[in-house]
């Protein structure tokens, strides 16, 4: 098979190409990957992940942004058919749309820390259209998503990514085994969204509004990062202490106050299924 043109990695792109062959199978036996599904590849860079999922399942979407890797991605694989090249921001993709009748979507990809978090917050806006999604991040993004209420990482997007899925924190990896090796360490995580929300807000949008404000001051507590939204006499009334801090209110008792502001306080007792 040709290997892949000489492709010097760009900064404004966050690109550090994966090249150790033990994290890449270490990723694949994660995904495990079968013949028919739907798979989806962010940012195949250099196919070092993209070769051993397409011997996998035969067919593979690739979504690139840097239009200079997309001919070597064609003369690598040129012998597969069932390579689809999309071209473009993934944070722009209509993944229910990419999806169409077919099976949800599997998504994999070595994400760019600059546009991590951003794109993962969009696909968990994607509903039923995503099965699963197995990332590599910076470490630091990972123990945020897989944080437990609590701790120092527990936070915006621990609540948002844990309303939706189940977050798993799977293993690291170490700079080295990137070309150009990034100044900082990186873990795989697994997303699996739920069959069935364990706490259902209402109105999601005013779920993650309310929530982006409590945490608007990590040090304040709810009743100074909440006043002038939520008095802390409802808070009182909904079982959650008003001189809390944010990091350690769960996710169903964000749930259970968003529902409250909803108009609909009575239809969330017991539904917590985290507390």
């Amino acid at each position: 098979m040709p290997s892949m043109p000489h492709h010097r990695a760009r900064k404004r792109f966050g690109q550090n190409f994966l090249q150790d062959t033990g994290v890449i199978g270490g990723i694949v036996d994660a995904v495990q990957p079968r013949a028919g599904e739907r798979l989806v590849e962010i940012g195949p860079g250099q196919g070092a992940l993209t070769q051993p999922l397409l011997d996998a399942v035969g067919e593979l979407d690739v979504i690139e942004l840097d239009r200079d890797l997309i001919p070597g991605l064609r003369v690598q694989f040129f012998n597969y058919p069932g390579l689809v090249i999309h071209e473009g921001d993934a944070l722009k993709i209509d993944f229910a749309e990419l999806k169409g009748d077919g099976e949800p979507l599997r998504v994999v990809g070595n994400l760019p820390y600059n546009i991590a978090t951003p794109l993962i917050i969009h696909l968990l806006g994607e509903g039923s259209a995503v099965a699963d999604m197995h990332f590599m991040l910076q470490k630091e993004v990972v123990e945020r998503l897989s944080a437990e209420p609590g701790g120092k990482d527990w936070g915006r997007l621990s609540v948002m990514a844990q309303y939706y899925c189940r977050v798993e924190q799977l293993f690291n990896v170490p700079p080295e085994a990137f070309v150009p090796r990034p100044a900082v360490d990186s873990a795989i995580v697994r997303l699996a969204p739920h069959a069935k929300l364990p706490c259902p807000a209402d109105d999601p949008a005013l779920l993650f509004d309310l929530v982006k404000q409590a945490f608007g001051q990590r040090r304040k507590t709810l009743r100074n990062n909440l006043k002038g939204r939520v008095s802390a006499e409802t808070l009182e009334t909904l079982d959650i202490d008003p001189s809390r801090r944010p990091q350690t209110v769960r996710v169903g008792e964000f749930v259970r106050l968003a529902n409250h502001l909803a108009g609909a306080p009575g239809e969330t007792a017991g539904t917590d299924g985290q507390e």
